[in-house]
Parts: C-alpha cells; sequence; structure tokens
C-alpha cells in the first residue's frame, strides 16, 4: 500500500503506485514477462527461417533424385519436418507478440494507476482547501450586461472578471450552448 506524498511549498511530487523500476544492472532479473518476450521472439526468429530451408532443401532432395523411393524420403525429412519448423516458429513468434501485449498492458495499468492516485491527490487537496465546503462552479452567472446565462466554470467565460449572479428575471437570457447550466 502506497502513501500520498506530504504536500511542500517549494515542489510537488506524484505518488507512484509502484517502487520497483526497470533501471539497474540486471534489468531482465525480474522482470519475467520481459524474458519470456524475447526468449520466445528469439526461438520463432530462428525456427520459421529455417524451417523453410528445409522445405526448400527437400524440395530440391527430391526434384534431383530420378528414384522414386528416395523422393518419399525427402518428403518426410524436408517437406513435413520443414513445415513443422515454420509452424512452430510461427506459434512462438505469436507467443512473443502476446507476451508484448501483455507486458504493455501491466505497463498501462501502471500508468493509470499512478493518473488515478495523482487525481486522487489533487482532489483531496481541492477539497482540503475549501473551507465551507459548498461548490459555487455550477451556480449561473452573466458575464457583463450579457443575455446568455453560463455556469461559473464555463470555459468561454472563465477568463473574465465581470461576473455576477442570475437573479430571479431571467426570462429574458438564453442558455450557453457549451455549459447548459
Amino acid at each position: 500500500m502506497t502513501t500520498l506524498p506530504a504536500p511542500s511549498s517549494t515542489t510537488t511530487s506524484l505518488p507512484r503506485a509502484s517502487s520497483r523500476g526497470t533501471s539497474g544492472a540486471a534489468p531482465l532479473k525480474d522482470n519475467h514477462y520481459q524474458l519470456l518476450q524475447i526468449v520466445l521472439f528469439w526461438a520463432g526468429a530462428i525456427l520459421l527461417p529455417l524451417g523453410l530451408v528445409v522445405i526448400v532443401l527437400g524440395w530440391y532432395g527430391a526434384a534431383n533424385t530420378p528414384y522414386q523411393y528416395d523422393q518419399l524420403s525427402y518428403l518426410v525429412s524436408g517437406g513435413l519436418l520443414g513445415l513443422g519448423l515454420t509452424f512452430a516458429g510461427g506459434f512462438l513468434y505469436f507467443g512473443a507478440w502476446l507476451a508484448r501485449m501483455a507486458a504493455d498492458q501491466k505497463e498501462t495499468a501502471k500508468r493509470l494507476a499512478d493518473t488515478l492516485l495523482a487525481l486522487a491527490d489533487v482532489t483531496s487537496r481541492a477539497a482540503a482547501g475549501r473551507s465551507d465546503g459548498l461548490d459555487v462552479s455550477g451556480l449561473p452567472v452573466i458575464a457583463g450586461d450579457g443575455a446568455t446565462m453560463h455556469r461559473r466554470d464555463c470555459q468561454l467565460i472563465s477568463h473574465r472578471s465581470d461576473l455576477h449572479p442570475v437573479g430571479e428575471d431571467n426570462a429574458h437570457l438564453t442558455t450557453c450552448r457549451v455549459c447548459r447550466p
């Protein structure tokens, strides 16, 4: 369980969901997903072209022998063994891709957890800063002498300083199409 850092006056650091990093002298020591991905990748990268080479050698041997009983041995050893190596290499390559996807999903989940912790930290600090507990961001206001009613946190009027609350007589006012108060 991680704890949120104490607020400081100079800099604030974002909380982290995990304290273990991937840097160090042996980056693959505890990273089983990455080690599995590398092993599957290289096994597939070797077996797939090796199977294609065995198929070509089997075809070449069967094509250059005049005896039919020799052609059968080339077909079995070259064709079927090469086909098996090619399929095994392809499946290992696919497994490497799946291992990579799992590692990416784990990293994405870690980033999402970090973002949610940062968001929780920001909202808790904002809630602690407001003493009266009244949320005024949703109150309808008018900017200047305008005829459009906005929310106080509307993007169209957030930069203005001449905001005043809507009174009782708001029949002539139209509502903003962005914030829809």
